[in-house]
């Protein structure tokens, strides 16, 4: 068994699909209309992985998504989690496209850490392991 798709609620999928290709750097994988209500199911890969574990960028409709979310942020905790190679290099090129950070990078042991706002009501942390 692997983990094949993952999901992160969003609040306008479009929206999210600029973000995650043009911003974080991954790329489009699907793109399928579900139903009448616009809805699709839209996924993206990493470019260094295509055949990998594809993130949903699912619609936060549902009545709990929008609490739970909003509780996340409220908390300063994170979404999901991407792993980088260099934290701080990515950190730097994400804020030179105006990517906001809540956190700025931070060694915490075996892991640095960053957390980003997805503009789609998302914390996401990006995090680098230190040899």
């Amino acid at each position: 068994m692997r983990i094949h798709v993952t999901s992160v609620l969003v609040s306008n999928q479009e929206e999210a699909l600029r973000f995650y290709t043009d911003k974080l750097g991954f790329v489009k994988k699907n793109d399928i209309p579900l139903g009448d209500d616009g809805s699709r199911w839209l996924t993206v890969t990493s470019p260094e992985d295509p055949d990998g574990v594809e993130l949903l960028l699912e619609p936060d409709g549902h009545p709990a998504a929008k609490p739970w979310k909003e509780a996340l942020v409220n908390d300063g905790i994170p979404a999901t989690a991407f792993l980088v190679t260099d934290v701080r290099a990515e950190f730097e090129r994400l804020r030179g496209l105006g990517v906001r950070f809540v956190q700025e990078p931070v060694e915490m042991g075996p892991v640095t850490t960053a957390v980003l706002d997805d503009t789609c009501g998302n914390l996401i942390q990006i995090a680098q392991m230190n040899q």
